[in-house]
């Protein structure tokens, strides 16, 4: 038991530059769940997130090294699984995306996310569902995640995507990155593939204004690529017959 908190307190210290000593013991799961005392249980949660603004199920099962950064806001739901060495900004949700109406059928269902051995969580993110965000494996800020994370990967966005075609292998990927991001000048896939085609399409307008101004016997694009008429005459109509 000594054991466990002393490592639970050294990876705070690990990664928190703020913290300048060992803090109290947190209690990071409650066994009186596991005991079948889910009042006591309960009351034990509400009143630390009353404190703390941290609501932990007594239910989740959380590994050792775990780390809460700032940590209001944080929601972990009762199946959720979290390995060791993970770290959560403050603002994260571990949730359910079962409908609640129909509670009595979900008591015995996995239903909450799985964060296996050293993933990060940026602020903000929601991991949704029964999946499982794999080893290694990073979420950027204020991401929605839905689907399961490949090992090493970094994902951002709503939804959630990955930054990479490949992600790296666990043991490649760098051993801690500050709120999920380890490089400040990653973006959003999709932005990237947005301005490729804007640009794309510039190019093609532009090449497209110079065919026709070869083809055409009087310029039809001046200098700002708008539309020019070189002579007035050229409005007049030619004379009806009759």
């Amino acid at each position: 038991m000594f054991a466990k908190l002393n490592r639970d307190l050294n990876a705070i210290l690990a990664r928190d530059p703020a913290a300048g000593s060992k803090l109290a013991a947190m209690f990071l799961y409650n066994p009186l769940w596991r005991m079948k005392l889910k009042f006591p249980a309960r009351f034990i949660m509400q009143l630390a997130r009353l404190f703390t603004g941290i609501e932990i199920h007594p239910g989740a099962t959380i590994g050792c090294g775990f780390f809460v950064d700032h940590g209001s806001g944080v929601v972990i739901g009762e199946t959720a699984v979290i390995g060791r060495n993970v770290t959560l900004y403050q603002g994260v949700t571990l949730g359910g995306v079962l409908p609640a109406v129909d509670s009595e059928a979900q008591r015995c269902i996995k239903r909450h996310p799985t964060l296996e051995d050293d993933v990060i969580v940026g602020s903000g993110a929601q991991i949704l569902g029964d999946i499982t965000v794999s080893k290694g494996a990073k979420v950027g800020g204020n991401s929605v995640v839905t689907r399961d994370v490949p090992a090493g990967a970094t994902v951002v966005g709503v939804p959630a995507r990955q930054l990479a075609a490949k992600p790296k292998p666990a043991a490649e990927a760098e051993s801690f990155a500050a709120y999920g991001v380890s490089h400040l000048d990653e973006v959003d896939p999709r932005a990237r593939t947005i301005e490729a085609l804007v640009a794309e399409v510039q190019t093609l307008r532009a090449r497209l204004n110079d065919m026709e101004d070869r083809l055409s016997p009087t310029p039809l694009h001046d200098d700002a690529g708008k539309a020019a008429i070189t002579d007035k005459d050229d409005l007049k109509l030619p004379p009806r017959k009759s």
